[in-house]
């Protein structure tokens, strides 16, 4: 809230180290990716990601399957328009589902869907339609697509303002701008903050968000992460409260594309601050906390993909504070879409580009 301003304008001042290339050995495990922006790993070893032009794909015993998985539904490709997330549901190994989030519809009417299916003989089965935000819009940005799990097995799924509909934000009638959850089904969680609120749609669960780009829950605090993008600086770091309205485009610490001021405010009474900011901007996309051993002394980190910043950052928590921030892999030497942590505690990173990779951390032995 508004009085923790003066800590937030002295953590974006600390420091942000590099590190150097002889701290890890880099290894491509997957290329020629369209444009790859989420990665999952499968209990069996295969791991599975999307690439924005509409495609999932397999990798098995460290090789790319040639041919995409059929069957997966079709996204509305166009800007920053596409195939999302891919995620595992946390019972996975029990019931098969699996979702995706994407952009859907056409030109003049689009918006983000989520759907999940199951995985069978190299085509995805069973696919439910779960959600579709709401309204629909006529621009191919600003669709947000993350998504995470919390304990309960609810769904949480991050939306974008639609990029000329900004204003929407601060309206709890429209999807546009908000951080919803949903039950694993689809359906609409009956403890949700505006469930009985007759003047917003039941499934918000925060708002006044500009384009939420990474959202992870944090086990053992039991903390919700998320960031987005400014417009010209201002991107921010966020714990995500139920109910809480996060600003947008009523305070920010960015100004608009063109230099013009947004808004006079920073800060707002009733609304959320961010609990760490970067000016300029970083671009953050995917994000993660790492969990593993090979990296130890990264325990509990959050790993931010960094498009502009054309890095990951590393991010240095002590409970709901940021103690300090790091700028990691430069040497790839591209706009990075996503990081996520393997399940033998390496680190995976998609680079976004027409011919993209996934890259393997391991430390320097």
């Amino acid at each position: 809230m508004k009085g923790i301003l003066p800590a937030i304008l002295f953590i974006c001042l600390l420091p942000l180290s590099t590190a150097t290339a002889h701290d890890y050995d880099l290894e491509t495990v997957a290329e020629g990716l369209e444009h790859p922006w989420s990665i999952a790993f499968l209990p069996d070893g295969r791991i599975l990601v999307t690439e924005r032009a509409g495609r999932l794909r397999l990798i098995e015993d460290g090789i790319l399957h040639p041919e995409p998985i059929a069957e997966v539904p079709e996204a509305y490709v166009a800007s920053q328009g596409g195939l999302f997330e891919v995620m595992l549901h946390p019972d996975y190994e029990h019931n098969g589902w699996i979702y995706l989030s994407l952009a859907h519809g056409t030109p003049k009417a689009n918006t983000t869907r989520v759907v999940r299916a199951r995985l069978e003989d190299h085509a995805l089965t069973d696919l439910d339609v779960l959600f579709d935000s709401e309204p629909s819009k006529d621009t191919p940005v600003h669709y947000g697509g993350r998504m995470t799990f919390l304990p309960d097995e609810t769904l949480l799924l991050g939306l974008g303002d639609g990029f000329d509909y900004r204003e929407a934000a601060q309206d709890r009638g429209s999807h546009l701008g908000s951080l919803i959850r949903l039950n694993a089904d689809g359906s609409i969680p009956s403890d949700n903050p505006f469930v009985d609120d007759q003047d917003s749609l039941p499934a918000i669960y925060s708002y006044g968000h500009r384009n939420i780009q990474g959202i992870i829950h944090d086990p053992e605090t039991g903390l919700i992460w998320s960031h987005e993008h400014g417009p010209r600086g201002g991107d921010e770091l966020n714990i995500i409260r139920p109910g809480a309205n996060y600003g947008w485009p009523a305070a920010t610490h960015g100004v608009d594309y063109s230099g013009a001021r947004i808004t006079p405010h920073k800060s707002l009474p009733e609304m959320e601050d961010p609990i760490h900011v970067w000016t300029p901007a970083i671009a953050p996309a995917g994000m993660s906390q790492y969990r593993g051993e090979a990296f130890h002394r990264w325990q509990g980190n959050l790993l931010i993909a960094g498009l502009v910043a054309r890095a990951v950052i590393r991010v240095e928590l002590e409970g709901e504070e940021v103690v300090a921030t790091h700028r990691h892999f430069e040497d790839i030497g591209a706009r990075i879409r996503a990081v996520q942590t393997g399940p033998e505690g390496a680190i995976y990173i998609l680079t976004d580009s027409a011919d993209g990779a996934v890259i393997r951390a391991n430390p320097d032995t």
